[in-house]
This record gives C-alpha cells, structure tokens and sequence, in this order.
C-alpha cells in the first residue's frame, strides 16, 4: 500500500493527458513536490528544502527514513520526442533511536546520485542532504524533525527544463517507526493535541499510512492527503494522475487523434503503456470507474448525541477558524452524518445565529459540522 502512494506521488502530473510536444501548455510536466538547488532559494524558481515535523510515542522508539523522488534526465534514443526522462530514486537512511537524537546535534546524511549509461539517461548529478533531528516534549513523548534538502552545486545561468535536470522532482519521506507509533497530526489525542499544533511543517503533509489504526508508518507527502489514504481499487492501473479521477482521464484519452496517440507514445515508455493499456479498457471495467459505493461501520461513540439534541460547541485547537469563533455558542443537533471514510459527525443549528431562519423547506439556513469529542451536553 504505501509503495503504490510513493508511485502515485513521484508520478502526479508526470504525462498528465497525456503530454506530447506539439502542445504548448504540455511541454512542463506538472508534478508537485520539486526541490531546486540551495543557491537558487528567493529565486521565485520554487523551494529547495522541504521539514516535516510529527510526534512519535514511547520511551525508546527509533525511526527509519526513507527519500524518494525523480531524477530527470535526457533520453539517450534518439528517436524519443525532446521530453526528458525520469529515474526512480530513493535513499534508505540508518535507523536513529529518538532518545540519543534528543540528547545530541541532528544526524546530517548527505549523497550524491548520477545517471550513468545504465539508466538510459544522459544527465546531472543530483546531491541530497537529510538532516533528522528529535527533542523530547514529554514523557514518553518527542517530536522528530526530518529536513530534506537540495544540496546540487549551482548550475548557472540554464534555461526552467535544464534546470530541472538539477531538481529533486516530486520529493517527499515516509517514516518508519519500531517500539513506538506516530501521533496524527490531523485528529491527535486530547492529551497530544497542544504538542501537536506547535509541530511545523514545510512543504509536506505528514500523514499516517498503512491498515486504518496502525501508526507504524507516516507519509510526508507534498500534496495534501489525509490520514490512512488509499488508492481506489477500481483503478486498473497508474495513471500519473492518482487522485481517483481515472474516468474523466481515461475519457480524455480515447478522444485523443492517431497522430497524437502515436506523439504521445514517444515521449516516455510509461505514457506508451498509459495509452495501450487505456485502449484495451472493456464497458465492464469502464462502469467501474463511474463509481463505488462503499459501506462502513459506525464507531462506538456515534450516537452520542440524536437529532434535536441540545449542546454546547467545543472546537478542539487547532480547527478551522469559523468553527473556533463559535466556541461556547448554544445550539441543536440536526442530524447525524457520516463520510465516505466512515467518520461521524453531527450537523447543528447555532441559536445565535442571525441566518437561521434563511433556509427554504424548513430546513434551517446554516449549518455546522461537528465531531463528538467537540460538542457537550447542554446544562
């Protein structure tokens, strides 16, 4: 599971519908997550580090790193359209235990990667530099700090899609934790939720990922994901665009022409197996990608309040700032409700609100969404 994530973020954008070189707005791949050389940072090019910050439980746990990302570089056929190229990259660090980390400097690991005849690439080399840091917050509890940086020497004065040869395109860690687990950082635990809020993050997302309740693995992703994400079964394949819009893509794909399908197929082996395995796509599996419903089971504490219930709003810190500013306001249940991910919440109708009475049907004009943990019994 958390290897397809990886895919899907080294490849967000990569030949998104897909790209051809006659077509002037697909000659930049769109991906997200590219870090340029240090000495470009204020350069307005985009950032050349990235921090993830998250909370890790228990005495002794220690933390395994792991960086990926692309390196791009140009086709040695020369047959393949002007588009470079990417390789996979990926830097396993050593284990750190937290506590030696709490007491002493960050640990810094730097390497240099080139693409040499083997890849099939002609390009530059590329230096990462990851620095990994922890401080103790409480007991049994620390906070790690994960830098990754582009340390690549400053290539001049280049052209963007040079320049890019010098990038660490789509970036992002997954962390790995042994005799401990990670907090989440989007619902922590009441007695984790201040530590949590102080926790800064640069140009990542971290979130848990891996089996719903396992807190083993966090992703520091550069697009924002949330906890416990995954790709949907219905999809029959990568389609550097894993954000579960297969259908409209796929749809896009068939209207393009035989002359562009056949451009479109030069650009990179993995946009010709894009568009043979979209051409191959049966009525069958086409209905699937209309859509799934998907059945869960309510939690325990779902029904802790009915509709027409009275309650007092309790946003927890840290939550959206129209939810804070209603903190201590009076208000009625309307309804429970529940997402696609199985989360409760309770719909409510504020008293004070001076648009209650704006709706149409007899259903009230505004309403707002709470969790339970957030709402109590009014006196």
């Amino acid at each position: 599971m958390v290897d397809r994530l990886g895919r899907a973020l080294l490849y967000e954008g990569y030949v998104l519908y897909p790209y051809r070189a006659s077509s002037l707005k697909n000659r930049n791949r769109a991906t997200f997550g590219t870090l340029y050389p240090e000495s470009r940072r204020g350069r307005g090019e985009g950032p050349v580090s990235f921090c993830a910050e998250c909370l890790v439980r228990e005495e002794a746990p220690t933390v395994r790193v792991s960086v990926r990302f692309l390196q791009l570089g140009e086709p040695a056929t020369a047959e393949l359209a002007p588009f470079d190229q990417a390789m996979e990259r990926r830097l396993d660090l050593s284990a750190h235990a937290l506590g030696e980390l709490a007491r002493g400097a960050a640990r810094v690991e730097e390497e240099t990667l080139s693409l040499d005849g083997a890849s099939g690439l002609r390009g530059e080399a590329v230096t990462v530099r990851v620095s990994v840091s922890a401080a103790g917050v409480a007991d049994g509890l620390h906070r790690l700090s994960v830098r990754v940086e582009n340390a690549t020497p400053d290539p001049g004065d280049v052209p963007p899609d040079v320049l890019l040869r010098h990038a660490l395109v789509s970036a992002h860690a997954i962390l790995e934790c042994e005799g401990g687990e990670f907090v989440s950082l989007l619902e922590p635990e009441a007695d984790v939720a201040t530590a949590a809020a102080r926790c800064r993050n640069e140009g990542v997302f971290p979130v848990l990922v891996g089996a719903p309740g396992e807190k083993r693995t966090l992703l520091a992703s550069p697009i924002i994901l949330y906890d416990y994400p995954k790709i949907a079964e219905e999809s029959p394949g990568d389609l550097f665009d894993a954000t579960e819009i297969d259908e409209i893509l796929s749809l896009r794909i068939l209207t393009l022409t035989e002359e562009e399908r056949a451009e479109a197929m030069r650009t990179d082996p993995r946009a010709k197996a894009l568009l043979e395995r979209t051409a191959g796509l049966d009525e069958e599996t086409f209905a699937r990608l209309h859509g799934a419903w998907r059945t869960f089971e309510r939690t325990a504490h779902a029904r802790r309040f009915d509709a027409g219930s009275r309650v007092v709003l309790r946003p927890r810190p840290g939550g959206d700032v129209l939810d804070l500013s209603l903190a201590g306001e009076a208000a009625t249940v309307l309804s429970v409700e529940e997402d696609a991910e199985g989360r409760v919440y309770y719909a409510v109708a504020v008293d004070a609100d001076p648009g209650r009475d704006l709706g149409a049907l007899g259903q009230p004009g505004h309403r707002f969404f709470f969790q339970a943990e957030e709402l109590e019994a009014a006196p």
